[in-house]
Parts: structure tokens; C-alpha cells; sequence
């Protein structure tokens, strides 16, 4: 897979991430009893989301057409673009 190719996945992992912290930052207000749990998941995701933003400036740094290498990331990557907040 090409680094432009990796950029694109890395542009819908990036907003699937955004949309579900919102779901999960909404969700914090429903119950004293769950919103300790939901405020942990934003977190995480947020710091998922950094992860993200670092991979990127690492990814702009290359040739676009360059191949990419790392097999996990890209499956990392996939996963991330597969999340769907609305199912969270």
C-alpha cells in the first residue's frame, strides 16, 4: 500500500475517532452511574486520536508513492476506519 493510499485510511480512522468521542463525550451526561465509564472512553480515544496525529506528520514527512511497510498499522488503521460511534 502506498503512503497516500495509508494517508486516506488515515483520514476516515481520524474522523471515525472524532465522531465517536462526541458520541461518548454526550453520553457522559445520561447517568451518575455511567458517566465515569464514558469520560474514560473519551479519553482513550483521544489519546488514540494523538497517536493518529503523530502517525500523520511521520506519513506527511514521506513520498507519497513510496510503499508503506508497516502491515500493523495498516490493520490498526482498517479497524479504526470500521468503528462506528453510533453502535458504541
Amino acid at each position: 500500500m502506498k503512503v497516500r493510499e495509508v494517508l486516506e485510511l488515515l483520514d476516515q480512522a481520524e474522523a471515525n475517532v472524532k465522531m465517536a468521542i462526541v458520541a461518548y463525550q454526550a453520553r457522559i451526561f445520561e447517568s451518575p452511574y455511567t458517566s465515569w465509564e464514558f469520560t474514560q472512553k473519551s479519553l482513550e480515544l483521544q489519546d488514540i486520536l494523538d497517536e493518529l496525529k503523530t502517525l500523520r506528520k511521520k506519513l506527511e514527512s514521506m513520498d507519497p508513492e513510496e510503499e508503506f511497510k508497516g502491515e500493523e498499522v495498516i490493520k490498526a488503521l482498517v479497524k479504526l476506519k470500521n468503528l462506528r460511534s453510533h453502535a458504541l
